[in-house]
């Protein structure tokens, strides 16, 4: 019957039984006798099949969620019997916001799994907030305020913003003093959403609320507007660990003095409302030493203060250079 579900599952995620049956390494007729064999253990039909298209029945629509849970089920099991060998193995499925996943969480697990040979990790990147239940997540990386919830969290890296601008730009343009003067330049902003804590908000400037910043270009993804700071467009508000890279080669310049990296044997007191990269994950899995592992792997691999700082200060970031 397992092997049933198997294919019923694949075939719907593929919707096709020849794509399923390349993936699953069966002959297409093979994959066709064991969803007829899982049917018939059911009662019910679960699949239309033709030689064209795979269409779902309600009583399959029905059933696919219960099969994927038996599967999920199973491969826990699994994992919680391997998990008693000496040697951490099995599968982990992470999700990270896009570009900090492609830019740091990525980096980071080819390095653990370097150190862990036999675990397996299924990486996920979208900004979407997933449920980490539904889709059998076992950590998920998260950037920006962390919402109450009963996920156990853990604190990777603090967040700020930095304003930055190309040397191009400010060669044309001239150099904001102040944030004032931000008013009249063109900053790069988020459009379509909700923009994100902190920003174009400076302590004891207007109020302590965000400035009303214009420009001529609004996005929707925060790694395109950094490209189009890059490119000259305008000045950028954007998290640190994503402009570091463009600072330290130059392609872009802090306009303001930017904080000293903070360096402390105690760990500081957190405010929960300042944003901050964060892991959390689900109390009680059978995957919990293995996502544990990986956490802590991550704090590692980030450092303290994390790295991202430690390159821009290297690089003088924290100086101004003024025109």
């Amino acid at each position: 019957m397992i092997t049933g579900l198997k294919c019923f599952v694949t075939v719907v995620e593929l919707r096709s039984l020849s794509k399923a049956a390349v993936h699953l390494e069966m002959a297409v007729s093979s994959v066709s006798r064991k969803i007829d064999a899982l049917e018939a253990e059911l009662g019910a039909r679960l699949l239309l099949r033709s030689s064209r298209q795979v269409i779902v029945t309600d009583a399959g629509e029905r059933f696919l969620p219960r099969a994927r849970n038996i599967l999920a089920e199973l491969a826990d099991g699994k994992n919680a019997v391997q998990e008693l060998d000496s040697e951490p193995r099995g599968l982990l499925t992470v999700t990270a916001p896009a570009a900090f996943g492609r830019l740091h969480v990525a980096p980071a697990i080819a390095a653990f799994l370097q150190r862990h040979p036999l675990i397996e990790v299924d990486l996920h990147v979208s900004d979407d907030v997933v449920d980490l239940s539904a889709r059998r997540v076992d950590v998920a990386v998260r950037a920006g305020v962390l919402p109450a919830s009963d996920l156990v969290a853990t604190w990777l890296a603090g967040m700020n913003r930095v304003v930055s601008a190309s040397p191009a730009y400010l060669a044309r343009h001239g150099w904001p003093q102040k944030p004032e003067d931000l008013l009249d330049h063109q900053c790069l902003t988020v459009n379509g959403r909700v923009a994100p804590r902190g920003w174009w908000r400076f302590e004891g400037v207007n109020g302590n609320q965000p400035l009303p910043v214009r420009g001529k270009l609004r996005c929707d993804d925060t790694d395109s507007l950094l490209h189009a700071a890059i490119s000259g467009a305008g000045i950028a508000h954007l998290a640190n660990w994503l402009v570091s890279d463009a600072i330290v080669a130059g392609q872009l310049v802090p306009v303001f003095p930017m904080p000293p990296v903070e360096r402390s044997e105690i760990a500081p007191r957190r405010d929960p409302a300042d944003p901050a990269i964060h892991a959390v994950h689900m109390p009680g899995r059978s995957n919990q030493a293995k996502a544990q592992l990986l956490i802590r792997h991550l704090k590692e691999y980030f450092g303290s203060p994390p790295y991202w700082d430690l390159a821009m200060e290297a690089a003088g970031a924290g100086e101004r250079h003024a025109p």
